[in-house]
């Protein structure tokens, strides 16, 4: 079983671990489990090998809150020396001359930067395969791993690394974390957004356990405070196991999720109900119209002859909600009011994170734009409105499902602000509900 970070990190510090041999084990175990679950588009071995080395020998290792620890990041983040592709080739290929700004965090705080980690093209879809692979679900690769972390996600779930970075727009951290029985935070909108898909965007961690969650977000977000996760105070906890005006049916064992996560709760001393936010109808028109725009935008420095085919129908798509004007602020600022009534009267709103059973995996990079549309739609009813939003939201595992073997979840969501009471309610559901932290026999 591989370390958590938190342990490496300790171990490091202390002088008992070597950041050079932590790694070299790291790149082992993606050696050999990778032709299989498919998360890396890039694995950096030599490049990796030497930063662990500066690791290391640098004078201030005692203090770094992620010394040594093998970090895999999204093929979105600018790495000196390194392209990021977005999961296509018809962008720029260039080697970024400098690190952008989470490569230069988690450097900073002693990590090392094993590889970039597989995505659907320009990170649309809920499933993260690309002409030269496909990131699949550890628990049974015959699953997708979800998208667009999805290569993330697997890293993590499979025991490859313990920490990954990943970046969430409609659900993109929570919805893999959720197929691959992780904790995945989705930071508010003002903590680690860069202004991506309207400001829907934003960065977050995915990882096996509460503590590893809580000490990469607090690097990602430049505040080491936010690294100790706190024993909530009681709080009011709504729950709602229907799917937001569409109300299609949710699985029997991702609605049951939410009652075994209730029965924790509760017994940890918190209120539960059942309650919802009064979601407004246009909602959904919003955060879809921003899911069509953003990528459009994104789509301006790529070749639009060589794009997939169903990302060149989102492309088109996105150009015409942009051209008819339905990027609308007060769409948003309607919702918004909505989310704060809800909030009003409660402190945390408890949903499935997943509205269904992940998609098998495949080359759906080959099909087309409707055909990946609609199961994408289907799985993800829980999660987008709170990008929309910009409110904070995690996925916490809760169990397995009898019939499948997948993992379930809850998603747990609370105002701007709330995360370390987010990974608190986490914490607690981790140690009432100890969760199998990786697929790795």
């Amino acid at each position: 079983m591989v370390l958590t970070a938190v342990e490496i990190a300790a171990s490091v510090r202390a002088g008992t671990l070597d950041p050079v041999q932590v790694t070299r084990e790291a790149l082992d175990r993606i050696g050999a489990a990778d032709g299989v679950v498919g998360a890396f588009r890039r694995v950096r071995a030599e490049e990796a090998l030497k930063e662990a080395a500066e690791v290391a020998a640098r004078p201030d290792l005692a203090s770094l809150p992620l010394a040594g620890v093998p970090v895999a990041v999204k093929d979105v983040t600018e790495i000196e020396g390194e392209f990021a592709s977005h999961g296509s080739p018809a962008g720029p290929s260039s080697p970024a001359t400098a690190d952008g700004l989470v490569a230069t965090r988690l450097r900073a705080a002693g990590a090392v930067l094993v590889g970039l980690t597989r995505v659907p093209e320009l990170c649309i879809w809920p499933m993260s395969d690309t002409p030269d692979g496909i990131a699949r679900n550890p628990w049974d690769p015959t699953y997708a791993s979800g998208g667009s972390s999805g290569g993330s996600a697997a890293a993590v779930a499979a025991g490859l690394v313990p920490l990954a970075h990943g970046t969430d727009g409609m659900g993109s951290v929570r919805l893999p974390a959720a197929m691959c029985g992780l904790v995945g935070l989705k930071p508010g909108a003002d903590r680690l957004a860069e202004g991506g898909w309207f400001g829907m965007s934003v960065h977050g961690p995915l990882a096996t356990t509460v503590a590893d969650t809580a000490v990469l977000f607090s690097v990602l977000a430049a505040d080491p405070s936010l690294a100790s996760v706190p024993t909530p105070e009681p709080v009011r906890i709504g729950m709602s196991t229907t799917v937001p005006l569409l109300h299609t049916p949710v699985p029997k064992e991702l609605v049951a999720a939410v009652s075994t996560a209730a029965g924790h709760l509760s017994a940890a001393g918190h209120t539960l109900s059942t309650a919802a936010p009064r979601y407004p109808a246009t909602m959904v028109l919003g955060m879809t119209a921003r899911w069509l725009a953003g990528p459009a935008v994104q789509a301006e420095g790529f070749s639009f002859s060589g794009l997939q085919r169903r990302t060149r129908a989102h492309v088109r798509a996105g150009r015409l909600i942009q051209r008819a004007g339905l990027i609308r602020e007060r769409t948003r600022e309607l919702w918004l009011a909505r989310a704060s009534e809800f909030f009003d009267g409660h402190d945390v709103l408890m949903t499935p994170t997943l509205s269904h059973w992940p998609v098998k995996a495949g080359r759906w990079h080959e099909k087309r734009w409707l055909t990946n549309v609609l199961p994408s739609t289907r799985l993800a009813g829980f999660t987008g409105q709170w990008n929309f939003a910009g409110y904070p939201a995690i996925t916490v595992p809760v169990g397995r499902s009898v019939v499948s073997g997948l993992p379930t979840s809850v998603q747990l969501v609370t105002r701007p602000g709330g995360e370390s009471l987010l990974l608190g309610l986490a914490a607690q559901l981790e140690s009432a509900n100890p969760w199998p932290r990786t697929a790795r026999k």
